[in-house]
Protein backbone atom coordinates (compact mmCIF):
# COMPACT_ATOMS: atom_id res chain seq x y z
CA UNK A 1 0.00 0.00 0.00
CA UNK A 2 1.26 3.22 -1.34
CA UNK A 3 1.97 6.04 1.33
CA UNK A 4 0.11 9.43 0.50
CA UNK A 5 1.94 12.90 1.23
CA UNK A 6 0.50 15.35 3.07
CA UNK A 7 -2.28 17.22 1.22
CA UNK A 8 -3.14 13.81 -0.07
CA UNK A 9 -3.25 12.65 3.41
CA UNK A 10 -5.16 15.52 4.52
CA UNK A 11 -7.71 15.35 1.61
CA UNK A 12 -8.42 11.76 1.77
CA UNK A 13 -9.01 11.92 5.58
CA UNK A 14 -11.34 15.21 4.83
CA UNK A 15 -12.94 13.23 1.80
CA UNK A 16 -13.65 10.51 4.85
CA UNK A 17 -14.71 12.18 7.65
CA UNK A 18 -17.18 13.67 4.93
CA UNK A 19 -18.85 10.52 4.04
CA UNK A 20 -18.97 9.55 7.79
CA UNK A 21 -20.61 12.71 8.67
CA UNK A 22 -23.17 12.77 5.84
CA UNK A 23 -23.80 9.09 6.35
CA UNK A 24 -24.06 9.34 9.79
CA UNK A 25 -28.30 9.47 11.46
CA UNK A 26 -30.14 12.98 12.30
CA UNK A 27 -30.61 12.29 16.52
CA UNK A 28 -34.07 13.48 18.13
CA UNK A 29 -34.63 13.13 21.75
CA UNK A 30 -38.12 12.09 22.43
CA UNK A 31 -40.00 12.81 25.39
CA UNK A 32 -43.19 10.61 26.52
CA UNK A 33 -45.03 13.00 29.26
CA UNK A 34 -47.97 12.25 31.71
CA UNK A 35 -49.00 14.55 34.22
CA UNK A 36 -49.08 11.67 36.42
CA UNK A 37 -51.59 8.82 37.97
CA UNK A 38 -54.25 11.62 38.87
CA UNK A 39 -54.51 12.96 35.94
CA UNK A 40 -58.07 12.80 34.03
CA UNK A 41 -57.19 12.10 30.55
CA UNK A 42 -59.26 14.40 27.96
CA UNK A 43 -59.55 13.39 24.49
CA UNK A 44 -60.61 15.46 21.46
CA UNK A 45 -56.57 16.68 20.62
CA UNK A 46 -56.22 14.20 17.86
CA UNK A 47 -54.29 15.45 15.27
CA UNK A 48 -56.69 17.70 13.16
CA UNK A 49 -59.60 17.71 15.84
CA UNK A 50 -61.72 20.65 15.14
CA UNK A 51 -61.52 23.08 17.58
CA UNK A 52 -57.81 21.55 18.74
CA UNK A 53 -56.27 22.83 22.27
CA UNK A 54 -53.19 20.73 23.11
CA UNK A 55 -52.31 23.79 26.19
CA UNK A 56 -54.92 21.46 27.55
CA UNK A 57 -53.41 18.09 27.67
CA UNK A 58 -52.54 16.12 29.71
CA UNK A 59 -50.29 14.03 27.89
CA UNK A 60 -47.99 14.57 25.50
CA UNK A 61 -44.90 13.88 23.10
CA UNK A 62 -42.28 16.43 23.21
CA UNK A 63 -39.30 16.02 20.55
CA UNK A 64 -36.09 18.13 20.90
CA UNK A 65 -36.54 19.53 17.10
CA UNK A 66 -39.66 19.66 14.84
CA UNK A 67 -37.48 18.98 11.66
CA UNK A 68 -34.56 16.69 10.41
CA UNK A 69 -33.22 16.40 6.85
CA UNK A 70 -34.39 13.36 4.54
CA UNK A 71 -32.18 10.37 5.58
CA UNK A 72 -32.12 8.21 8.45
CA UNK A 73 -33.37 9.56 12.01
CA UNK A 74 -32.24 8.33 15.12
CA UNK A 75 -35.45 8.75 17.89
CA UNK A 76 -33.97 8.28 21.16
CA UNK A 77 -37.04 7.61 23.08
CA UNK A 78 -38.00 8.33 26.85
CA UNK A 79 -40.59 7.49 29.23
CA UNK A 80 -41.11 10.38 31.65
CA UNK A 81 -43.77 8.92 32.96
CA UNK A 82 -44.39 7.64 36.58
CA UNK A 83 -46.80 5.28 36.41
CA UNK A 84 -47.59 4.86 33.16
CA UNK A 85 -46.68 2.80 29.48
CA UNK A 86 -46.92 4.91 26.46
CA UNK A 87 -44.83 4.25 23.08
CA UNK A 88 -43.86 6.08 20.34
CA UNK A 89 -45.28 5.05 16.61
CA UNK A 90 -43.86 7.52 13.64
CA UNK A 91 -46.55 7.92 10.95
CA UNK A 92 -46.09 9.50 7.55
CA UNK A 93 -48.76 11.48 6.77
CA UNK A 94 -49.78 11.25 3.16
CA UNK A 95 -52.54 14.12 3.41
CA UNK A 96 -51.43 16.22 6.40
CA UNK A 97 -54.70 17.94 6.12
CA UNK A 98 -56.11 14.77 7.14
CA UNK A 99 -56.98 12.95 10.29
CA UNK A 100 -54.94 10.06 10.98
CA UNK A 101 -57.43 7.08 10.47
CA UNK A 102 -59.10 5.61 13.84
CA UNK A 103 -61.14 2.83 15.60
CA UNK A 104 -63.33 4.76 18.41
CA UNK A 105 -64.42 1.30 19.62
CA UNK A 106 -60.33 0.72 20.91
CA UNK A 107 -59.70 4.35 21.40
CA UNK A 108 -56.74 3.98 19.17
CA UNK A 109 -55.45 4.92 15.51
CA UNK A 110 -56.13 1.88 12.95
CA UNK A 111 -52.15 1.04 12.69
CA UNK A 112 -53.16 -0.99 9.37
CA UNK A 113 -54.58 1.52 7.59
CA UNK A 114 -52.09 4.62 8.61
CA UNK A 115 -48.35 5.13 7.36
CA UNK A 116 -46.43 3.45 10.23
CA UNK A 117 -42.80 3.78 9.41
CA UNK A 118 -41.33 2.37 12.46
CA UNK A 119 -41.89 2.20 16.46
CA UNK A 120 -40.18 1.98 19.62
CA UNK A 121 -43.07 -0.07 21.90
CA UNK A 122 -44.33 -0.09 24.95
CA UNK A 123 -41.82 1.73 27.36
CA UNK A 124 -42.52 1.28 31.15
CA UNK A 125 -41.76 4.36 32.74
CA UNK A 126 -38.10 5.62 32.78
CA UNK A 127 -37.75 3.06 30.31
CA UNK A 128 -35.98 4.30 27.08
CA UNK A 129 -35.49 2.96 23.26
CA UNK A 130 -34.33 3.95 20.11
CA UNK A 131 -35.61 3.93 16.72
CA UNK A 132 -33.40 4.53 13.70
CA UNK A 133 -35.67 5.07 10.45
CA UNK A 134 -34.76 6.12 6.90
CA UNK A 135 -37.32 8.78 5.90
CA UNK A 136 -38.31 10.87 2.69
CA UNK A 137 -39.12 14.18 2.62
CA UNK A 138 -42.76 15.05 3.95
CA UNK A 139 -44.96 15.57 6.80
CA UNK A 140 -45.07 12.87 10.27
CA UNK A 141 -46.50 12.54 13.11
CA UNK A 142 -45.15 11.54 16.30
CA UNK A 143 -47.81 9.14 18.43
CA UNK A 144 -48.06 7.11 21.40
CA UNK A 145 -50.92 4.64 20.46
CA UNK A 146 -51.57 3.11 23.71
CA UNK A 147 -55.48 3.17 24.21
CA UNK A 148 -57.00 7.20 24.41
CA UNK A 149 -53.27 8.46 24.41
CA UNK A 150 -53.30 10.22 20.63
CA UNK A 151 -56.82 11.65 21.10
CA UNK A 152 -55.67 13.07 24.59
CA UNK A 153 -53.02 14.66 22.76
CA UNK A 154 -49.95 12.53 22.63
CA UNK A 155 -47.92 13.29 19.63
CA UNK A 156 -46.06 15.89 17.29
CA UNK A 157 -45.46 16.85 14.67
CA UNK A 158 -42.44 16.16 12.72
CA UNK A 159 -40.69 17.22 8.95
CA UNK A 160 -38.78 15.74 7.21
CA UNK A 161 -36.93 18.36 4.47
CA UNK A 162 -34.96 17.63 1.71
Amino acid sequence: MALLGGAAFAAAMALGLWSTAASAATVVDVQLWDQGAGMVMKTGMAYQAPGLDLSKATMGVKASRSSAPAGAVSFKVTNTSKGTVHEMIVMHLKDPTQPLPYVGSDAKVDESKAEDRGEVPDLAPGKSGTLTVTLEPGKYLLICNQPKHFASGMWALFEVTK
